[in-house]
């Protein structure tokens, strides 16, 4: 199947000379900055305006392989609650990024809850925003798209226990999880709201971040692709995390009365 575009010109630029230049801009380099092999990433969704900065800086401090797991948060759309789409391409203003078939297939075998669903993925945006920087900066990737829906811990633990499996088997994967925080308080409440998540991200523990989301009622809008990643992480024995970059939509729009927090970590 070929699945189209649901946010370009809306959460990301439409025209592709304006898309690369931004994806460009937000993906930098550093200075004396080598980019590194890592296991898995942690990025934001939101429009680029507000995240792209912070994505970037991730994307900028990593080897992007050819082959990627995109583990993302269903919003809005019906269908399953642990979606994939196994065979075809999305397409972007970019041009058609494939589905790596053999991968899927693998995931599948291991995951026997995850069900093919191209309705779950139809208008999601948080797998869609990633892919023109993967398009710009890792020409020739292959990837595999999942959106989980559900919450229920159990469900995460298994589809993060059947993630650590697969990357196993398949050390050049990356796994990309995508995330934003704490949703529409001030901002001060905000960042004080992040920093506990980020603080159990940083541990790589997948029950206290689900703990903490819930004690301390943080919205973070992929709190399960998020589990399941640092579920996976733990299997896989990583013990490594590092907090790339942290902002607010503050940061952008100056309006701190109601604001998303966005995080950006890496995990070798």
């Amino acid at each position: 199947m070929l699945r189209l575009p649901a946010v370009a010109g809306l959460v990301y630029p439409d025209n592709p000379q304006g898309l690369i230049a931004q994806v460009r801009e937000y993906a930098d380099p550093q200075p004396n900055g080598n980019p590194r092999h890592v296991q898995a990433c942690l990025v934001p969704h939101a429009g680029y305006r507000f995240s792209g900065h912070v994505a970037g800086a991730v994307f900028a401090r990593i080897v992007l392989p050819k082959k990627i797991l995109i583990l993302g948060v269903r919003h809005r759309p019906p269908g399953e609650p642990i979606a994939v789409i196994s065979r075809g391409a999305w397409r972007t203003p970019l041009g058609d990024a494939p589905i790596h078939e053999p991968l899927a297939t693998a995931l599948k075998n291991e995951c026997p809850i995850l069900r093919d669903d191209p309705v779950a993925h139809s208008t999601e945006h948080s797998l869609e925003v990633q892919l023109p920087f993967l398009q710009v900066l890792s020409p020739g990737f292959a990837f595999v798209p999942i959106a989980l829906g559900t919450v229920r811990f159990d469900d995460l633990i298994t589809v993060g226990a059947a993630l650590a499996r697969v990357l196993a088997a398949n050390p050049d994967v990356l796994l990309l999880t995508t995330s934003d925080l704490n949703h529409y308080e001030d901002d001060a409440t905000t960042r004080l709201k992040d920093q506990q998540a980020i603080n159990q991200i940083l541990a790589v523990n997948p029950r206290g971040l689900y703990d903490v989301c819930r004690d301390a009622a943080i919205s973070m809008c992929g709190l399960g692709p998020t589990v399941a990643m640092l579920t996976a992480l733990r299997r896989l024995g990583t013990t490594h995390a590092e907090l790339v970059r942290y902002a607010t939509s503050a940061d952008v729009s100056g309006d701190t009365t109601s604001v998303v927090g966005y995080a950006g970590l890496i995990f070798s």
